[in-house]
């Protein structure tokens, strides 16, 4: 079980996101802004990050420029999933610390194998560290 924070400004997308999630046994928070979800996510120190690109208040990417740039979150998984398409978008997204790009719609198959590989490679990189 991990404690998620799904940022997305559709309400049924985010529902769809909590329920798929909770199902897999996680807990998750929805959070519709991008300046709270900010917040929310340097406060809280989730261990993984669903982000939508397009927010109000402040834009997925940004969100994630930030949280690569502080030493509390820099290491946080976050999957990017959004509308947006383009291997132009995902690359700029992978190069500004993505660990993921999924793409809407998705299915919630995919959603949880992705939440899963992201948070065994947090596993598996925690375990490695030097004590």
């Amino acid at each position: 079980m991990a404690r998620i924070i799904c940022v997305e400004d559709d309400d049924l997308a985010g529902e769809l996101v909590k329920d798929v999630l909770t199902q897999a046994g996680h807990l998750v928070g929805v959070v519709s802004h991008g300046t709270l979800a900010y917040e929310t996510i340097a406060f809280k120190k989730p261990e993984l990050v669903i982000l939508d690109w397009s927010l109000p208040g402040m834009q997925g990417i940004e969100i994630l420029n930030r949280l690569r740039r502080s030493p509390d979150t820099y290491l946080t998984p976050i999957l990017m999933l959004t509308a947006k398409r383009g291997k132009r978008l995902e690359d700029e997204a992978i190069e500004a610390g993505a660990d993921d790009f999924l793409v809407k719609p998705f299915t919630p198959e995919d959603l949880v194998q992705r939440v899963a590989a992201a948070l065994d490679r947090k596993s598996f990189a925690a375990s490695r560290k030097i004590r």
